[in-house]
């Protein structure tokens, strides 16, 4: 009798170690890892299927945002580049892109708003990108410089339950990517705000002063994944201009 119930009990435990063993694996594929700071993404070729995911502390449920990152390419000449897609199910719900003619710009659902702006180069660039639901007010800033203010898409509000990738333009849901609009480069301290940050606080972020952390995206804690061939090497070189006290 306690031979059998041994004997009994050995597909049982088998069961429980295979799927533990499965469970633990698939753990491990879907396992995203924490914090950025200090830390570049590189994307060093042209491909459909590098990217990395971003998963923010709250959903994209948004009528205002500021977006802030740090980039570096070698690209140039009439190539589209993403520089940071969010999309839902049924749309691109916030992409932002070089365009082919060296142009900044970003889609909310639809056509785009397009700005006139200095080229990004080998050398980093701190980029930011805010909007406002109730005026439509938008603008780029570069290291610190702002664009000329456009209205755009006043009233709009950004859906949630989308995701957000770094490197590629889903067009499909995570999904239909083309290897000539992926981002080649560099790409890091990305930051983002549910509301529009004031003008000195985005020119304290260039000089590498104190703000309020993202509450999207707070690229020292962010929750991230990556796909295919995309690098995490040390920020060695500041992309702020020292403070010279001016915090």
């Amino acid at each position: 009798m306690k031979t059998y119930c041994i004997i009994s009990a050995i597909p049982s435990l088998l069961s429980k170690l295979i799927y533990t063993e499965f469970f633990y694996i698939l753990s491990l594929d879907i396992t995203a890892f924490v914090g950025l700071g200090g830390k570049t993404l590189l994307f060093p070729y042209e491909t459909d299927y590098s990217y990395v995911k971003l998963v923010p502390q709250k959903p994209l449920q948004l009528q205002a945002f500021t977006l802030c990152m740090t980039l570096a390419t070698e690209l140039d000449g009439e190539r589209e580049i993403i520089l940071f897609a969010y999309r839902t199910k049924d749309f691109d719900e916030l992409n932002v892109w070089r365009e082919k003619d060296g142009r900044l710009s970003f889609y909310l659902s639809g056509d785009g708003v397009f700005f006139n702006m200095p080229p990004l180069s080998t050398f980093k660039t701190n980029v930011c990108v805010t909007w406002n639901s109730t005026t439509g007010l938008s603008a780029f800033w570069m290291d610190g410089k702002r664009s000329a203010r456009q209205v755009y898409k006043p009233g709009h509000t950004i859906s949630a339950q989308g995701t957000v990738i770094l490197g590629q333009d889903p067009d499909a849901f995570l999904g239909e990517y083309e290897a000539y609009q992926s981002f080649i480069g560099e790409i890091s301290n990305v930051n983002m705000w549910d509301y529009v940050l004031s003008d000195s606080d985005i020119q304290a972020l260039h000089c590498d002063c104190s703000i309020p952390k993202g509450n999207i995206f707070d690229w020292n804690t962010v929750q991230y994944e990556i796909n295919g061939n995309v690098l995490i090497i040390p920020d060695g070189q500041s992309n702020t201009v020292p403070n010279m006290g001016l915090c």
